[in-house]
């Protein structure tokens, strides 16, 4: 009979149903090994004449039952490796299912949805906000104003934009003009809600964060949001014109890459006339204008930078690349590039060309 058989005999007795006599230390092996059953006794256990010892409580008996199977059981090796695995086990699930209801129950869900924010929320706005600052910083024009939130406003101040250069939007500032840039954060967007693209700045050079942390880096139209998006298209039109030009001069060479993104009008107007005026005096070769438009930027918004080299043609050397640099920073604004450096492609060194944002309309217009 097992430890909980015996437990229900001593219960039944209780109840008054006829006792069965409780079995001792030695009683318990015995049943255990097999050599006894429970309720009898063996012969010669008692002698005539003697008073039998007192019997011990059925607390002792189980726990001696018990004590005798756990002995018998872990001398065998696989018992052993049974009980090993049995407790570990039990330990992980000590642990796990605490865990479990703490996230089961009402307090545990607000913990793990505090904790998201805390991880995903505020550290995903401060990230947006240093890329978007270090962009504005790099990359934006050094005269141009950027309007932007309070906390934004701190943001480009320690990334290195002057203060002079700043209009912080808040409840006295009701519209962002006299600006040229507008970093649009969630606090932006409450302020000025449907106006801010339909009026005042309706084309995105720059996208930073997803969900309530996005900025974007908005260009100011001046004349108003219809005005600016015309002027955007007709713009297109005549990069796509000027590049299939550009396309016909025997001076300059250009990858598949570079002449696809020519003929789709997506480079940037001063690039082009730089160029091809840089092509009067030296051969050369377009490496690369960069990936394309990034995610989340207005289309028609074109690229600002190119990869050059001197090109060699009719066995003679091409141009160096200090000659090409000297040429590029003798030019004027908007014309002068604000960045010119030196890279390595593969094997290669080359110019990187880049221009500020944002990109001013109608250059080629004017030019005929």
């Amino acid at each position: 009979m097992s430890p909980v058989g015996v437990f229900a005999a001593g219960v039944a007795s209780a109840e008054g149903r006829p006792a069965v006599a409780q079995p001792n230390a030695a009683q318990a092996e015995a049943i255990l090994s097999g050599q006894a059953r429970p309720g009898t006794t063996r012969p010669g256990t008692t002698r005539p004449g003697t008073s039998r010892p007192a019997e011990p409580g059925w607390g002792t008996v189980i726990a001696t039952t018990v004590r005798l199977w756990t002995r018998r059981r872990l001398a065998n090796p696989r018992w052993r490796a049974a009980s090993v695995l049995l407790l570990a086990v039990i330990l992980i699930g000590g642990v796990a299912i605490p865990l479990a209801l703490s996230k089961a129950s009402p307090s545990g869900q607000s913990a793990s949805r505090g904790g998201s924010q805390a991880s995903t929320g505020p550290l995903g706005a401060a990230a947006a906000r240093r890329q978007a600052s270090a962009w504005v910083a790099q990359q934006v024009n050094g005269d141009a104003v950027v309007a932007c939130d309070p906390a934004m406003c701190g943001a480009l101040q320690k990334a290195g934009v002057p203060a002079g250069r700043l209009l912080a939007l808040g409840p006295g500032q009701s519209d962002p003009l006299g600006s040229d840039i507008l970093v649009s954060t969630a606090a932006v967007r409450s302020q000025f809600g449907s106006r801010l693209a339909g009026v005042y700045a309706p084309v995105v050079i720059a996208a930073f964060g997803t969900g309530t942390a996005r900025i974007e880096v908005r260009v100011e139209a001046p004349d108003g949001a219809a005005a600016y998006r015309a002027g955007l298209a007709a713009d297109v039109g005549a990069r796509k014109a000027a590049g299939a030009q550009m396309l016909h001069n025997g001076a300059i060479e250009a990858s598949p890459a570079a002449r696809r993104q020519i003929v789709a009008g997506q480079v940037d107007s001063r690039l082009l006339e730089t160029l091809v005026t840089l092509s009067h005096a030296y051969r050369i070769d377009i490496i690369s204008f960069g990936a394309g438009p990034a995610s989340g930027v207005t289309p028609g918004v074109p690229l600002r930078f190119a990869e050059i080299a001197g090109a060699a043609r009719g066995g003679h050397r091409p141009a160096s690349l200090h000659a090409l640099r000297a040429f590029l920073s003798a030019q004027r604004t908007p014309y002068r590039p604000s960045w010119v450096t030196t890279e390595r492609i593969a094997s290669r060194s080359v110019l990187r060309v880049e221009y500020p944002a944002p990109s001013p309309l109608g250059l080629l217009g004017s030019h005929g």
